[in-house]
């Protein structure tokens, strides 16, 4: 495990969050541990239920916790993809969109557990570095019209052409 993980609350579906989470990104579920018999355990929880579950994706070490209904997601919190290219961009936005997940303005998303993304393209970003301030400006105008970003369409509008 990473000496610092993002903990991702949950109200049950913790265990089951992690896997799908590992079976789009190609990671791994690395341990379940299970509400112990012998202490209290809160409600709506039973002993044996899973507790908490260390999985990884693109190396990074992930926590996702069966914590209850106290606290859930906001778009405070994301998780941003950076993606190679639109196929990848694609991809992602339709299987974390999949299954009662929704889209969001400028490549923003929720999955189906409420947790906000962010799937991106890496050429935006390069754009954004680039310091091609009128450029950036038009791609920005572009993006603000998008759920799933174009990036066909994006880079037109980087570099001055009619989209």
């Amino acid at each position: 495990m990473s000496k610092i993980s993002l903990c991702l609350w949950f109200n049950g579906q913790a265990e089951e969050a992690a896997r799908f989470y590992a079976s789009v990104f190609g990671g791994s579920v690395d341990f379940v541990g299970r509400y112990p018999d012998d202490s209290p355990v809160p409600a709506p929880f039973d002993a044996g239920d899973v507790l908490l579950v260390e999985f990884t994706i693109f190396g990074q070490s992930y926590q996702a916790l069966n914590g209850g209904p106290e606290f859930g997601f906001t778009e405070a919190v994301s998780l941003s993809v950076s993606c190679k290219d639109q196929a990848e961009v694609d991809r992602y936005f339709d299987v974390l969109t999949a299954d009662g997940g929704s889209p969001g303005p400028c490549g923003w998303l929720k999955d189906k557990y409420g947790l906000s993304w962010q799937i991106v393209p890496e050429e935006v970003m390069e754009m954004h570095r680039s310091g091609n301030g009128p450029g950036i400006q038009r791609m920005m105008a572009e993006m603000m019209t998008m759920q799933k970003l174009d990036l066909a369409r994006m880079k037109a509008a980087f570099e001055g052409e009619t989209v």
